[in-house]
């Protein structure tokens, strides 16, 4: 179960973060649906795919949510195909949390200068005066991370293709 929380927590959370927009209503709901695999497992009844199962259980429980939060008249109109638009994919979110997890393990600086530059978007120049640097500094440490992260999709791509 610890292996199972460590390797789908983040990508539930940003699966449920696209539902709901809200970090800590996500992983509220995250934790619930572990709870209720826990439950499940505990009380003997056999789970195949717990993988599906977590984000089946996570995707009803935002949905229960949104329909409180919303008037009956609001919830007809998102039904039907609007609803199926509105549904984030399982594949986005552990790519995302596998992004995440790459940016995670960038060095402190580099990090701080590559999302700066990419999740702030602040100038390389604006980024330099801010922190005090070379614009050389920041040019070289976007450029590092940017190297990193790649190899880091290649070998992803590698491992899974091949």
């Amino acid at each position: 179960m610890e292996s199972l929380f460590r390797y789908h927590y983040r990508p539930l959370c940003l699966y449920a973060l696209h539902y709901l927009n809200d970090v800590d209503a996500s992983e509220d709901v995250v934790q619930e649906a572990f709870g209720v695999l826990w439950e499940k497992l505990s009380a003997g009844k056999k789970i195949v795919n717990q993988k599906s199962y977590l984000y089946t259980v996570v995707r009803n429980r935002c949905l229960d949510i949104i329909r409180k939060g919303r008037s009956q008249v609001e919830i007809s109109q998102l039904e039907g195909e609007a609803l199926d638009i509105l549904e984030p994919s399982v594949e986005d979110s552990q790519v995302e949390a596998r992004l995440w997890t790459a940016i995670d393990s960038l060095p402190d600086k580099c990090r701080e200068i590559f999302l700066m530059s990419k999740r702030d978007g602040y100038k390389q120049e604006e980024i330099a005066r801010e922190l005090g640097i070379s614009l050389q500094t920041v040019k070289n440490q976007v450029s590092k991370a940017l190297k990193i992260l790649k190899d880091g999709a290649v070998k992803i791509y590698m491992l899974i293709c091949c």
